[in-house]
């Protein structure tokens, strides 16, 4: 064996730079799904951890449309028993809506909050999070740029 001879077979990681990322638009359909798997199926595609040249400290992930926000799926007793909290910072600030009340009122605000958990609490995180489009019914206004389903 010799040295410095092999230099050719050595391996380099490749890292993703910001201009380097082709980004796809894919759509999903809310309708009868419950919210944490439809949650993290979504943050694992704005993420890019869906793509082979995922990087940690580079926003690789792709947009994506959910449509029927208002028919997503909640297992158990949740919309009765699992709250969104507010607080306003005053005393007696703190505003409770149950899942079930959300779902009925801002169905896309649902969504978006499951979804925020699941991505990196930084920067990088609510950069990722605008990639992400919620519509409580069937229409869309981008249709334009050819979305293609959330599991192809």
């Amino acid at each position: 064996m010799s040295t410095g001879h092999a230099t050719h077979l050595r391996r380099q990681t490749y890292m993703a730079k910001k201009g380097d990322i082709d980004r796809v638009w894919r759509i999903a359909d809310a309708e009868g799904v419950p919210l944490g798997r439809l949650a993290s199926d979504i943050a694992v595609v704005l993420m890019g951890k869906h793509r082979p040249e995922y990087t940690p400290h580079v926003d690789t992930g792709d947009f994506v449309i959910v449509t029927n926000a208002a028919k997503v799926a909640l297992t158990g007793k949740k919309a009765e028993q699992k709250f969104e909290k507010r607080f306003s910072g005053y005393p007696g600030g703190l505003k409770l809506r149950s899942y079930g009340q959300l779902r009925e009122q801002r169905p896309e605000r649902l969504i978006e909050l499951a979804v925020r958990r699941m991505l990196p609490k930084n920067r990088l995180g609510r950069q990722m999070l605008k990639k992400l489009k919620v519509y409580p019914g069937p229409e869309h206004p981008h249709e334009n740029h050819k979305p293609i389903p959330l599991h192809a």
